[in-house]
């Protein structure tokens, strides 16, 4: 029996010693007629009753659902069980772009997201790599009082009139580019002056030897965008 005590005292204390890992969520629900597949990425040790900070991020490419588990463990998993956050990650309703037909699913979809967890404030980050990039900055500038921050990676903001500008105008927005994806990081430089010329808080990033995917921003790279989370939280930084 001394010796069945023993084991037991001793899982107890490797459980306390192991990292609590957090938990990722298939959901699937139909909003304005159509489908959206997403992922909810929760933080460890996750308390339903307490709020947390919220991501709304976007995968490149096609938005297919097949991408977003890897996109999960690229980039996103490891910082928000380590710093707390929730993130969802949806794929292309219907297959159509989250900055083309997709959009329509917005902002029932928050409204739903909001419904189903505690969100700090009631307010997201939204981010997203290329086409996700996009979508993120289209999706910001139609409903900006559902965020605190935009981050393209790459992305930037179609149809860049002054309404939209000044919708997106109170946010705190970083924008990163490839050394070697010269017409990505053109459209980031040229957009990054704009926004700076109303009067705006934007930070850009350059990195170099990296192509349109930037494997800079991966892994434990990703804390750089985790870092910009909590920054825009207390306030635009120039």
């Amino acid at each position: 029996m001394r010796g069945v005590n023993l084991t037991l005292i001793l899982c107890g204390v490797l459980a306390h010693a192991l990292p609590a890992k957090g938990e990722v969520i298939s959901k699937t629900r139909t909003i304005s007629g159509m489908k959206v597949e997403y992922r909810v990425v929760l933080p460890a040790q996750y308390n339903p009753t307490q709020p947390y900070p919220g991501i709304i991020a976007f995968l490149g490419g096609g938005q297919e659902a097949r991408m977003l588990d890897n996109e999960i463990k690229r980039v996103w998993r490891d910082q928000a069980e380590k710093r707390g956050y929730i993130v969802v990650l949806p794929a292309a309703p219907d297959g159509q772009l989250f900055f083309e037909g997709g959009k329509r699913v917005f902002p029932e979809f928050l409204k739903v997201l909001l419904s189903d967890y505690k969100i700090l404030d009631d307010k997201f980050h939204i981010a997203g790599h290329s086409n996700g990039g996009l979508s993120a900055f289209e999706i910001a500038a139609s409903w900006p009082q559902y965020f605190w921050s935009i981050t393209g990676f790459p992305g930037f903001l179609m149809d860049a009139t002054p309404a939209r500008v000044k919708g997106i105008s109170k946010m705190c927005i970083y924008m990163f580019a490839g050394e070697l994806d010269p017409g990505w990081t053109e459209e980031m430089n040229t957009q990054a002056k704009l926004f700076r010329s109303n009067g705006m808080v934007v930070q850009t990033a350059v990195e170099k030897g990296q192509p349109h995917l930037l494997a800079t921003l991966g892994g434990e790279g990703a804390s750089r965008l985790f870092d910009q989370f909590e920054q825009a939280r207390k306030g635009c930084s120039k």
